[in-house]
């Protein structure tokens, strides 16, 4: 990454096409899928591959769930990128409890071998491939540093590290003091954790990562992005008008209608 980047995060019933293309069109220069399982994409399940096709160019990266390496590699035989495809990051952050208890997301943190053999998969077939991650499944993870680990032995493009461990919610104010070591590994370090304010945006560069991510923040307000990058922003209802524009255009489900006119400030 030569500029510092502005990344729309990942999340469930939210980031789907229309959100996405909002969120790009006002600042984000990438996008991501909500979370996908690897399980469910080889078996071919339907209304999870539906959450891959896309609509636009709108740049996205794919963000699976797993740890069978079967399983990635019968996908990745089924795999057929579209314009606008950036690449796969893989998830080592999901927090839920079921996820956890059949060895994904932040279960996989101190699991760096399989991580890597997963990543080399995705990148041996020419497909470009990052890691979102948590500080570890538990305090007690964190404090033995495997994400550190994971960093220097795994060959990933780039690194998003939610600056929390996996018992934490968003109560728990994130952790940004990790950033440090995390850059120093050398490897391309995203931030990500409440991160809403141009404060915290150079607060987190000074420290030497390449990006930010952004979430909760980007539901409340799509032009975050903007806002953060110091470009100008429009009227909340002509945001609203774009959404629902792109809502209706795009058919949206729903639920994600629902979700994000909800939350959005320009309610």
């Amino acid at each position: 990454m030569t500029n510092f980047q502005y990344l729309l995060a990942p999340m469930e019933d939210f980031t789907d096409n229309a959100f996405r293309t909002l969120c790009y069109r006002h600042g984000a220069d990438m996008t991501f899928t909500e979370l996908l399982r690897i399980e469910a994409l080889a078996n071919n399940v339907e209304n999870i591959w539906s959450r891959i096709e896309k609509k636009d160019n709108t740049p996205v990266i794919v963000q699976l769930l797993g740890s069978s390496e079967k399983d990635l590699e019968k996908f990745l035989k089924m795999f057929k990128p579209s314009e606008g495809f950036k690449g796969f990051n893989l998830n080592l952050g999901c927090p839920d409890p079921q996820s956890v208890s059949l060895g994904y997301g932040c279960a996989m943190i101190k699991n760096f071998s399989k991580v890597k053999r997963m990543v080399d998969m995705i990148k041996n077939q020419g497909y470009p491939c990052s890691i979102k991650m948590r500080l570890g499944k538990d305090a007690k993870e964190k404090e033995k540093k495997f994400y550190l680990n994971t960093i220097n032995e795994v060959d990933a493009d780039f690194f998003i590290i939610h600056a929390r461990h996996g018992k934490e919610n968003y109560s728990t104010k994130p952790d940004y003091s990790i950033f440090k070591e995390c850059c120093n590994t050398g490897k391309i370090i995203i931030a990500n954790g409440d991160i809403d304010s141009k404060e915290k945006v150079e607060m987190l560069k000074s420290y030497g990562v390449k990006g930010v991510m952004i979430g909760r923040a980007a539901i409340n307000n799509p032009q975050i992005f903007n806002s953060l990058k110091g470009n100008k922003v429009i009227s909340s209802e002509k945001i609203k008008k774009e959404y629902n524009e792109l809502a209706k255009e795009y058919n949206a489900p729903f639920r994600y209608r629902k979700n994000i006119t909800k939350r959005m400030l320009f309610q």
